[in-house]
């Protein structure tokens, strides 16, 4: 009998896979609908993705706005506060999604061939 990983260990592992893409799951949100920082966090964790915060979006999200895959806008706020930046995809972040779903598409299912193979290389 395999003993499970203690639940830290398995936060840091979904933490660091999580990392390497995403830039292109807040492309993806943002490919759906303009949104605002904290809508981000929300939309994540409603996927399942509720490692992420917000100090870990809005770096990300300046580096894709200086990359010219996003801009931003002001918008009021529903709720009668200040305006609040949106963010929006640009013709350079559609291509960017797009070229990084196929990657991710290849990677992962490579990923999944591999992790899925039995002892001796069967298949399962």
């Amino acid at each position: 009998m395999t003993e499970k990983p203690p639940a830290a260990a398995g936060d840091q592992r979904r933490s660091q896979l999580l990392r390497g893409v995403l830039d292109l799951c807040l492309l993806a949100l943002i490919a759906e609908r303009p949104r605002y920082g904290y809508e981000f966090v929300e939309a994540l964790a409603a996927t399942g993705l509720d490692l992420v915060s917000e100090g870990s979006i809005y770096p990300l999200l300046a580096r894709m706005e200086r990359a010219g895959l996003v801009e931003t806008f002001r918008a009021p706020s529903a709720t009668g506060g200040a305006p609040r930046k949106y963010y929006r995809l640009t013709d350079e972040g559609r291509a960017e999604l797009t070229v990084g779903r196929a990657a991710w598409q290849h990677f992962s299912e490579a990923v999944g061939r591999t992790l899925n193979q039995r002892p001796g290389g069967n298949t399962p």
